[in-house]
């Protein structure tokens, strides 16, 4: 399938619903995406693909539908999967990494043993709007010594800037959206 054929199925089945989940949101679901085998499986097929091609060893996914593609992405590439979660969920060792939020501050954490010299990463999320997710999950995988290889997402949202902030952390890894809205 050509990445014009696999970009057309994937925004035929991603559903808008206004006012989501405030007035003038227009939420992108990605249920019916995720419910319908054929796309589910090109998705995660790109994906795959991405990570093969970066030699990537490990998939970081991102809390909580980065979860949901970077699982079966691992399966598919062969690789380990290892999650990135809102503080306070992981169990043992972890090291955290605060970010800023529109209004406030959050925090995200990883298990410290997961991530070592050597491991190339490979970051997946649902979304890439503001960056905030994103950039706290690549300073957490160089704290633990690991390489960042990439950041792969379905969706980008580019309106809100979120490749902007991100570009110059990666420090020349690329940022690979299926979808940029």
């Amino acid at each position: 399938m050509t990445d014009a054929a696999i970009q057309e199925l994937l925004l035929s089945r991603i559903r808008d619903v206004a006012d989501y989940p405030k007035p003038g949101v227009m939420f992108k679901d990605i249920t019916p995406l995720l419910a319908d085998p054929v796309a589910f499986t090109a998705l995660t097929e790109a994906l795959a693909d991405v990570c093969v091609r970066t030699q990537a060893t490990k998939i970081v996914g991102l809390e909580a539908r980065g979860f949901i593609l970077a699982a079966p992405v691992a399966v598919r590439a062969g690789l380990g999967f290892i999650p990135v979660r809102k503080a306070g969920k992981l169990p043992g060792a972890t090291l955290s990494q605060a970010y800023e939020l529109e209004y406030g501050t959050a925090e995200v954490e990883v298990h410290a043993e997961d991530l070592a010299a050597g491991d190339r990463v490979m970051i997946i999320d649902d979304v890439l709007a503001t960056g905030g997710t994103a950039g706290a999950s690549l300073e957490l995988i160089r704290r633990a010594g690991a390489e960042v290889v990439g950041l792969t997402v379905l969706m980008e949202l580019a309106f809100l800037g979120g490749r902007a902030r991100l570009e110059p952390t990666l420090g020349g890894a690329p940022l690979e959206a299926l979808i940029t809205i």
